[in-house]
């Protein structure tokens, strides 16, 4: 019996001993799995803010390509105005992907033209020159007097006008011709209106038709 408990008592000790032992390592395994999970997520949050650092720097880099073309468009738009000797001044912005030139004074209509047709040609003469000089295809807008923002509000409320018959008659109505650019913003329009629209015909006779 002494020696049962002799036993007993010089065991007891190793148990201990070996239950510490057993605990400690578990704790360092269970560090080791929290610094492992750690650094996981510092390295996905590090690959979110790459992502997003490239993306801001893709769109920073495609902003100073469009702000390039309206410097392009200005200078040769300045000259054209020198040359035809008339006074206006050159407005510059970017909107969406495209960028936006105006040219703002008096006395400029002979550059607009009959239902913008003029414009129409010296929107196209100055993405040449702006392609020219980039080498990339240039989707540039050009206004003069103020005459497509004029225009856009006028087929805004046409687009509108167009959607108030459909629903009060239920039937599908058909618009008169327009460009591409007279188009697009009656499709906008519908859409804010909660119809649908689409176009139809070939150009240059090519129309928008509002559907109920």
């Amino acid at each position: 019996m002494t020696t049962t408990n002799e036993s007993e008592q010089s065991s007891a000790p190793f148990d201990e001993a070996d239950t510490a032992d057993t605990a400690e390592a578990t704790e360092t395994e269970t560090d080791a799995v929290e610094v492992d999970a750690v650094t996981e997520v510092d390295e996905t949050a590090t690959g979110d803010e790459v992502e997003s650092a490239t993306t801001s720097s893709k769109a920073d880099d495609r902003l100073a390509e469009l702000e390039n073309e309206g410097d392009i468009a200005a200078d040769y738009l300045e000259a054209l105005l020198d040359i035809a000797d008339l006074d206006g001044d050159i407005d510059m912005d970017v909107e969406g992907d495209r960028a936006m030139v105006a040219i703002v004074g008096d006395n400029l209509n002979q550059l607009v033209g009959s239902n913008g047709k003029v414009l129409d040609a010296l929107q196209e003469l100055t993405r040449l020159s702006v392609t020219q000089q980039t080498g990339d295809r240039s989707r540039l807008m050009l206004d003069v007097a103020g005459f497509r923002a004029a225009r856009r509000q006028e087929l805004t409320d046409l687009g509108s006008a167009a959607c108030d018959r459909a629903k009060d008659d239920g039937q599908a109505v058909k618009l008169d011709p327009m460009t591409p650019f007279e188009r697009k913003i009656v499709h906008d329009a519908v859409a804010a209106a909660g119809l649908k629209s689409e176009s139809e015909g070939d150009e240059p006779n090519r129309f928008v038709v509002v559907i109920p």
